[in-house]
């Protein structure tokens, strides 16, 4: 059977399956399935909007901050372990709230929910994407970066069915059964044969392959580069979680009816999943580095649409143009570190990247909020944002070329 697969699969089809089903498994802590129990949540333990916001942006930046330590553990751990590891974090979460009797146990299930889910399961979907497929990457990256639009599409409407059926802590308690006695075992299979990581950095570091040894992340901060690639790399996240995130105030002021944007989300999840097809080959053909410069602009075009137009047609096209950047910019991105920086020191890189996206996706909504609040118009917000993104392109550009970095132990 696996002669039918296509030959970037075919190479190694469990690991491969290994990396799309890690991110997929991280909706259950992604905020998109999250969001479907706040009015639940906030009702049970008669919480204000403000109140209820604030805990879960707490919990998120505490997330981030230990991210960056735990997250290289999968440059020590073995695949299995660490896959062990952020699913029994995302149990927790589940088992905390789905049994919580107070809201201060809100805090406690939303860090282990962000830290499992949205850190660890991502971390470790991409991370093994890298490190474990040195050619066709950027079509690896892709089927990874798929398991996002994949758990996008089923998460909210099952947990949404389920909590209208049983109440709202059911889909939680089965969300840590599935994860626990499933998702745990079925993962811990697919990696039974992947390499240690060691075992891979010796490899690399002998026969030159996937960029020798590569950097540790010490020697990665001292890339001026590096700082100047980041804007790019988290202009995406940033910008669709603080867009989305407001959408129905966005919305309100541009007298949008609340449905038409509920079906224009279609738009959104269509050109994310439609881009990757087109993401993969364009990394694997041009190089991580030019394929986020080009995947950032339909982003901006469709922020610029947004700030030029009102009609209802509107939130169709900008957000299908930002679905598009959102699968484009998610391959290239991931792929651009392994790129850059070799494969020997991924983990401790890509956590660095990782935690500072989740970082960016619990401010830029505060910052948009701020502005709006501040008499910002929805146009003028978008047009901000519009720049911005055009300018990390060109910041991505102008980066310059990375030196092989000098022997230094980890």
């Amino acid at each position: 059977m696996t002669h039918l697969l296509p030959r970037f699969i075919r190479t190694n089809p469990s690991l491969a399956l290994f990396a799309l089903l890690a991110t997929a498994f991280s909706g259950f802590g992604q905020t998109f399935f999250i969001s479907v129990f706040g009015s639940s949540l906030r009702h049970e333990f008669a919480l204000s909007n403000a109140a209820y916001g604030s805990y879960y942006s707490l919990a998120t930046l505490g997330s981030a901050l230990v991210l960056l330590r735990l997250g290289t553990i999968v440059d020590r751990w073995s695949l299995a372990n660490t896959i062990t590891l952020a699913l029994a974090l995302l149990g927790a979460s589940g088992l905390l709230l789905g049994l919580a009797p107070h809201w201060l146990l809100l805090i406690p299930g939303f860090f282990l929910g962000r830290l499992g889910g949205q850190g660890m399961m991502t971390h470790i979907g991409f991370t093994a994407a890298s490190r474990y497929f040195d050619r066709d990457r950027g079509k690896v990256m892709a089927l990874t970066v798929s398991g996002l639009p994949l758990s996008e599409a089923l998460l909210p409407a099952a947990g949404g069915l389920i909590l209208a059926a049983w109440g709202w802590r059911a889909p939680w308690l089965l969300a840590a059964g599935f994860l626990l006695l499933l998702a745990l075992p079925l993962m811990r299979w697919l990696s039974r044969d992947a390499a240690h990581p060691e075992t891979v950095r010796a490899q690399a570091a002998q026969d030159d392959t996937g960029g020798g040894s590569g950097f540790t992340r010490r020697q990665a901060l001292r890339d001026p580069g590096l700082y100047m690639i980041l804007p790019g790399a988290l202009a995406v996240p940033f910008t669709v979680t603080a867009i989305l995130f407001h959408q129905t105030a966005i919305a309100e002021l541009r007298g949008w009816p609340l449905e038409t944007i509920a079906l224009a989300f279609s738009g959104y999840a269509l050109g994310h999943f439609a881009m990757l097809f087109v993401a993969g080959p364009t990394v694997d053909r041009i190089g991580a580095r030019k394929a986020l410069m080009i995947g950032l602009y339909p982003m901006a075009a469709g922020l610029v649409v947004m700030a030029m137009t009102h009609a209802n047609w509107t939130p169709f096209l900008y957000l299908a143009l930002v679905g598009m950047s959102q699968g484009f910019a998610g391959t290239a991105g991931n792929a651009l570190w392994p790129e850059r920086y070799g494969i020997g020191h991924i983990g401790a890189i890509r956590s660095l990247a990782q935690a500072l996206m989740v970082l960016s996706t619990a401010s830029s909504p505060i910052l948009a909020g701020l502005l709006l609040d501040a008499g910002t118009t929805p146009g003028g917000l978008a047009l901000g944002f519009a720049g911005g993104t055009v300018l990390a392109s060109l910041l991505i550009g102008l980066a310059p070329d990375v030196k092989p970095p000098h022997a230094e132990p980890p």
